[in-house]
């Protein structure tokens, strides 16, 4: 094992030899005194490529020798390096009797200390085996590249070896110059001259690069002009430029000098060892385009050519390049190309030069423009059936986007479908009448669509769309089908005529209709109707559109029929500027239609909802003043004033991003008299002379005297003051571009403000909550209602953080769903399922101590929230299919639609294992008959909700099953009776009742109500009930735990506060103890080593029982006082009972490596380090996982305990299972300790007093882990539920006297601890010698031969004789001085 601070240099020399089986070369002035150990690879290219030798003699054979040196100074190492780079090759061996020579030697391997590691790197030309790099730590960083079957460096070297070998061969393309003439016989390949100088060049190339490390071959394959350069190229690996450079001095040394070489002109080419990609693979036009050349040879020095171009590329307005060298181990440089165009194909070359090596690596690119397949010339009818357009790209590409664009006369919209995978997309458009008013039969409108790659190209295609009206005589006629010829015109009648509508000469009935003359003009927030008058009453359908084709839901008008005609009046009570455009009253006979228009105007004016006052109430001093504002978020132009009685003050206008303030600095003294109370509003007037006046605000002028809380933004209050002010003007951190919502109440405390309700919005959810309200008003709800609740869905999951922290949050959410579930329209099982995986999220535990917050404030979220799904089941439809069930968490719906004909009894189950609760709804098909054919029934099952339900707080019952709720899409009108079964979590409770929620109990905020529901059967885990009618269903059960005031939970009491209170001044006079002997008992390593546990374990327990009283103080029976502590507490309490077994454990590894390990040899300072990780570093991790996984969702505690979750996470398994393991380990330990005192290896002699501390070890932790692991065996029993009170209490006495026990058995029992003891406290000089000598001489108890008990302890661990007894300095030096076999026991 190496050094930390050692730095090795590994090498190999490659030696042929001939006629001897044996190597004998000396070493010595290469390696000197720094050889440490040397390794020849006998199967590592063993018996390389037989090649002759310059002369005649027998063949030679070629073997590698891998040599590796230590520095203890890195500094040592470059001038070695050096050294034998400046070497001469070949070197003959010193022998005469064999001839040897040296090759070449290569430095392959360099390992540096970085840090706390040793990192060994290959030099060039060689790289780590794969295996090793799959079975071996890398040192690569993030950035750096690997080969496919290599690296580069490694973390230590690999223990069985090898050192980093050759690389894959590669093939360097070289040149180089003579300076002579150039022949013409050179061109010529048979020439005799040409093989002349194919022959002496080869010889001297051979020569020259076979020094090179993988050296194969050499090939002269041809010359050219410029004097005369000579092309050959050279197969090895990838050589250092400097073992290159002295491979071309051996070549020239070896030619003959007549062809003047010239040295400089050296040039090599290497083509495969450059990795070359592309981005993206397909490239369009317009894309962005991004070649990257990356190689391991260190070089900044890139050139990139394009080959059909003909030119070098340098950086400009289109080009890029960029070259960098990553974490000192890869070369990348990048050629990005923008806006590519066709003429960008082509081959481009990468060539990155180091020294007289270019790297070159070649890729080609094809540049294509973006093909896109489309629709021909389209005829759309407007006859309201749907056409659909098509675009596909030729190349199935991963599109970014595809987008559908239109431009023409008439704006006619469609719904997109696009499939990215496929590269295609639909276009569905639907034109009705309405749309495509008479005269505009051939409009022609362009429809585009456009395909976007992710790297910037761009591609449409354009269809031509021609729309026809319906029963139009243009020349469009004959291309309309044929059973549409005879349908009439559709005309229009502008709102500022009464004149009745052209008709067709096909018209098979007179039709005139008109609408209300009189112009709508109108402001947000007032109400407007519009009536529609037919001369005619037969017809068959009436509805109202917008221009945009947007069907209006019948419940905005109303349709009715008279002798003489009909009429619809489309009413809006409350407008917004949805409401702003052209509507469309439409009388259909047929497929005729008659069709009147008119325009509404609606004028933006603030809703007294949306205007947000500051303050709502406030105390101003009657010498003092207030700065007065009014929010709304938009910028219109209004003019606005305050006003207080009969005086108005204007108003200066702030704009802070979408944010509008009004303001106004209201000063007290311009009032006649104080002390007053008044009211301020805020009036906004719009351009109609429409107004509407905000939210009062209360100011009390009162004295000064009295006056001690004061804060910049809440203001000024007298002791007791109550107010409350919106969050968003609150101390509350918000964005004014989107305020958080709700209210914040103030107490005025001594002479601070405290916060006494909470009631704020986070900014995301008060978003939604004003889109739902805004939604609720809206024309076209219908449509928006599936989008909005899958935002609501999505949503929710993301801010589920913020709705547990705030009661304001999950109330919003709930009036969300609230409001969302009065829009009277279909639900289907796409809207439904987002629906409930809202609620999924605000049933979560987690947020179940939000809902109590809720109920301590008297409000009915929790049945407003019921009634909302009743709602939304009730509205529930199958559509074409089935409805499939819903299956979350926190809520399961499943459901069934009644057919024609004999229906099946209905039967549904619901089981939720999490919660340990199960239900069953079944009807009778004999009732099912009197359903509705196609009526539904939906049945939706929750397992949290009879936590939050209101209880019966009289007859002190509660709600401890399912809460089920049943419902039918259409009215009973007979008596129908459910049966129902929940499974009894509570077999001991008294008088079981079968309920239903009525929701107009206690004053409508809803209850529990056993109305026509009666008990069936009670039957062990399970109660059946009956009821008459169809809602929401549970049952109530009476509480039987023990009063906390019983006996049992006294008793419980007092043993564990007597037993902490022995444990913690046991701990605590353990410490003292150890204080006090330490040094006497501390004088090898073995007994330090053990005492520093024992201090450890009893200093960790000691805390933990500390933090165990803390937790019992700040927790009542039922919730803890302070949630903050709680956690903290079990935290702590978790950490350092961990933190005690683990220092067990620390012990026990201890005595197994000092006792099985005995030729290994570790320092105090690398055993404490260890000790110390595991003592404390292990339970934190543990900790800290288990907290940080389980707090968020706050179930890290327990609802009735500071200690870890049991029933919904199972967090105390983080404490269980690893106590259990290390007691499993620790008795193990001990059995294989005692095994190995039993039967003594040869040799196996430790000393009198190391023996002595092995004893007292494994004595204390046979004592001690049995009584840690019989207490939390006791402790884990506790855990389930219905465990006998006896477990209770033995793991109370247990768990109290733990510290007892610790200090009789791993202190006081210690006989080391005992003698040291009577020294420090005897009462002479005399009595202090005798005991020093007892302790040193032969009558030590557990090693002297006088006794019986003695003697078979000695026995025991394989001593026979006696002992000769010495001084402390004796018996330091004798062990000094034994052999190294038990050095490590000193």
């Amino acid at each position: 094992m190496k050094s930390p601070g050692r730095t090795s240099l590994c090498f190999m020399f490659i030696v042929i030899y001939s006629s001897q089986p044996t190597l004998n070369l000396n070493l010595e002035p290469i390696v000197h005194p720094l050889v440490l150990s040397e390794q020849a690879i006998a199967e590592e290219e063993l018996l390389r490529q037989k090649r002759a030798v310059a002369t005649n003699g027998p063949a030679a054979e070629e073997y590698t020798v891998e040599i590796e040196i230590s520095f203890e100074n890195s500094s040592s190492m470059e001038p070695i390096k050096a050294y034998l780079n400046n070497l001469s090759f070949p070197i003959q061996g010193n022998s005469t009797d064999l001839a040897a020579s040296l090759l070449s030697i290569a430095v392959t391997t360099v390992c540096r200390p970085v840090g706390n590691e040793i990192w060994c790197s290959c030099e060039t030309g060689y790289r780590w085996p794969w295996e090793k790099c799959l079975h071996n730590l890398t040192c690569q960083e993030h950035g750096s590249s690997f080969s496919r079957h290599h690296c580069g460096c490694l973390k230590g070297l690999p223990p069985n070896g090898p050192f980093c070998q050759l690389q894959g061969d590669v093939i360097l393309r070289m040149s180089v110059r003579l300076n002579v003439a150039f022949p013409e016989d050179l061109k010529n390949s048979s020439s005799a001259l040409f093989r002349s100088y194919k022959t002496d060049l080869e010889t001297a190339f051979w020569k020259g690069y076979r020094i090179l490390p993988g050296f194969k071959l050499v090939t002269v394959t041809g010359f050219r002009p410029g004097s005369v350069v000579v092309t050959y190229e050279v197969k090895t690996t990838t050589p250092s430029p400097e073992l290159m450079h002295k491979a071309n001095e051996q070549v020239l040394q070896s030619l003959n000098q007549t062809y003047k070489m010239d040295y400089n002109s050296f040039q090599a080419v290497t083509s495969n060892e450059t990795k070359f990609s592309v981005i993206p693979e397909t490239i369009f036009e317009g894309d962005t385009v991004t070649l990257v050349c990356e190689t391991e040879v260190l070089s900044s020095n890139a050139s990139w050519y394009h080959v059909e171009r003909r030119h070098d590329i340098q950086n400009s307005s289109r080009f890029s390049v960029y070259t960098a060298i990553l974490n000192n181990m890869t070369s990348v440089s990048r050629l990005i190309i923008d806006n590519a165009t066709q003429r960008d194909s082509g081959e481009y070359i990468c060539k990155l030069t180091l020294d007289i090596f270019e790297f070159e690596s070649r890729k080609k690119i094809d540049v294509t423009p973006i093909k896109i397949s489309a629709n021909e010339e389209t005829k759309v009818m407007c006859d309201n059936n749907s056409v659909s357009l098509n675009c596909c790209s030729e190349k199935n590409v991963n599109w970014s986007n595809i987008e559908w664009k239109q431009e023409g006369k008439i704006n006619i919209p469609g719904i997109p479908e696009t499939d990215l995978d496929s590269g295609c997309s639909t276009y569905t458009i639907r034109a009705d009448g309405a749309q495509c008013p008479s005269g505009s039969s051939g409009t022609r409108v362009v429809y585009t669509c456009e395909f976007s790659s992710a790297h910037g190209a761009r591609g449409s295609e354009s269809i031509d769309v021609i729309f026809t009206s319906v029963g139009d005589n243009s020349s469009h006629k004959r291309e309309v089908p044929e059973f549409l010829r005879h349908v009439m015109e559709m005309s229009t009648v502008q709102s500022t005529t009464g004149n009745s509508l052209e008709t067709s000469k096909a018209q098979e009935q007179q039709a005139n209709v008109t609408i209300t003359p009189d112009p709508i003009s109108v402001s947000e927030g007032q109400n407007f109707s519009i009536k529609c008058i037919s001369d005619v009453s037969n017809f068959d359908e009436v509805y109202w559109n917008t221009s945009a084709g947007i069907k209006i839901h019948q419940r905005f008008y109303t349709t009715r029929r008279h002798p003489d005609g009909a009429e619809s009046v489309l009413t809006v009570r409350t407008s917004s500027r949805e409401w702003n455009g052209t509507y469309n009253c439409i009388f259909r006979y047929k497929n005729s239609c008659r069709m009147a228009t008119k325009d509404v105007i609606v004028h933006p004016l603030p809703l007294q909802s949306n205007i947000m006052v500051d303050p709502l109430e406030a105390a101003i001093p009657c010498k003092g003043s207030y700065s007065l504002q009014c929010c709304i978020e938009e910028d219109e132009d209004y003019k606005v004033t305050f006003q207080m009685g009969s005086l108005s003050f204007p108003a200066a206008k702030d704009v802070n991003g979408k944010q509008v303030c009004y303001k106004y600095n209201f000063i007290a003294n311009s009032v006649s008299w104080c002390p007053k109370n008044v009211e301020m509003f805020c009036h906004f007037t719009n351009v109609a002379n429409n107004s509407v006046q905000s939210p009062s605000m209360k100011l009390n002028l009162v004295p000064g005297e009295n006056i001690t809380c004061q804060d910049s933004t809440i203001g000024v209050g007298e002791p007791g003051k109550v107010i409350q002010k919106l969050c968003q003007f609150s101390n509350i951190p918000s964005s004014p571009g989107n305020p958080i919502g709700g209210v914040i109440t103030y107490k005025c405390e001594g002479s601070q403000w405290k916060v006494k309700r909470n009631d704020c919005i986070s900014a995301s959810i008060n978003s939604l909550l004003h889109l739902a309200k805004a939604l609720i008003k809206s024309p076209s709800q219908d449509e928006t209602l599936p989008t909005y609740l899958q935002n609501l869905s999505l949503s929710t999951s993301k801010v589920e953080h913020e709705i547990i922290s705030s009661p304001g949050s999950l109330g919003a959410v709930i009036d969300i769903l609230d409001l969302l579930s009065t829009v009277p329209t279909q639900v289907n099982f796409k809207m439904m399922t987002h629906v409930l995986s809202t609620i999924n999220i605000i049933l979560g535990k987690p947020i179940l101590r939000t809902w109590k917050v809720l109920q301590q404030q008297q409000t009915n979220e929790s049945s407003q929230l019921l009634d909302s799904v009743e709602r939304f089941s009730r509205a529930l439809q199958a559509g074409d299919g089935a409805i499939l069930p819903i299956i979350k968490t926190n809520v399961q719906m499943r459901s069934t639609v009644i057919k024609t004909g004999h229906p099946q009894n209905y039967k549904q189950s619901f089981v939720f294992s999490d919660s340990d609760l199960w239900g069953n709804v079944a009807i009778d098909k004999f009732q099912l008959e009197s359903l509705q054919p196609e009526a539904s029934i939906v049945t939706v099952a929750f397992p949290t909700l009879k936590a939050i339900l209101a209880q019966d707080v009289q007859a002190m019952n509660f709600a401890d099953s399912l809460v089920m709720t049943t419902t039918v899409s259409h009215n009973i009108t007979k008596p129908f009776k459910i049966s129902m079964t929940f499974k009894n979590n509570n077999p001991a409770g008294r008088g079981p009742r079968c309920v239903f929620w009525n929701f107009s109990l206690a004053n409508r905020t809803g209850g529990w109500d056993s109305s026509g529901c009666y008990v069936k059967e009670v039957d062990g885990d399970h109660i059946s009930c009956i009821c008459d009618h169809l809602t929401s269903f549970s049952i109530l059960m009476s509480p039987h735990s023990p009063d906390p005031g019983s006996l049992l939970k006294i008793l419980l009491d007092i043993i564990s506060y007597i037993g902490l209170g022995f444990s913690i001044l046991s701990l605590a006079a353990c410490l003292v103890v150890e204080a006090v002997v330490w040094k006497s008992v501390t004088k090898n390593r073995t007994s330090y080593m053990r005492h520093m546990c024992i201090v450890n374990i009893t200093a960790s327990l000691l805390v933990a029982d500390i933090w165990f009283i803390v937790a019992a103080a700040i927790h009542d029976h039922h919730y803890p006082l302070n949630e903050t502590a709680c956690v903290a507490a079990t935290f702590f309490i978790h950490f350092f009972y961990l933190s005690v077994f683990f220092w067990m454990l620390a012990l026990g590894l201890m005595l197994f490596y000092r006792l099985v390990f005995i030729l290994h040899d570790t320092s105090k300072s690398i055993q404490k380090a260890i000790a110390f990780s595991l003592g404390y570093g292990c339970p934190l991790v543990i900790s800290v996982i288990t907290v940080g996984a389980t707090q968020p969702q706050e179930v890290y505690t327990r609802k009735n305990a500071c200690w870890l979750n049991w029933e919904d996470t199972k967090a105390l398994l983080a404490f269980v299972i690893p106590a259990l393991i290390i007691v499993v380990i620790n008795v193990t330990i001990t059995i294989v300790v005692i095994t190995k005192i039993l039967r003594p290896s040869i040799g196996d002699k430790p000393s009198r007093q190391e023996k002595s501390s092995l004893f007292q070890i494994s004595k204390s932790i046979g004592v001690l882990t049995p009584l840690l692991g019989l207490t939390w065996g006791f402790g884990l029993a506790t855990v389930f539920q219905g465990s006998n009170a006896v477990f209770h209490i033995i793991f109370t006495l247990l768990n109290a006297f733990q510290g007892l026990f610790i200090l009789l058995f791993g202190c006081l029992w210690d006989q080391k601890v005992q003698e040291a003891l009577l020294n420090k406290f005897s009462l002479s000089r005399w009595s202090s010698q005798h005991s020093k000598s007892t302790s040193l001489g032969s009558s030590t108890p557990v090693f002297s031969m006088s006794s019986p008990i003695s003697r078979r302890l000695n026995n025991l661990f394989g001593k026979t004789g006696t002992y000769n007894v010495s001084t402390p300095e004796a018996t330091s030096s004798s062990l000094e001085n034994s052999s190294s076999a038990y050095s490590l026991l000193n």
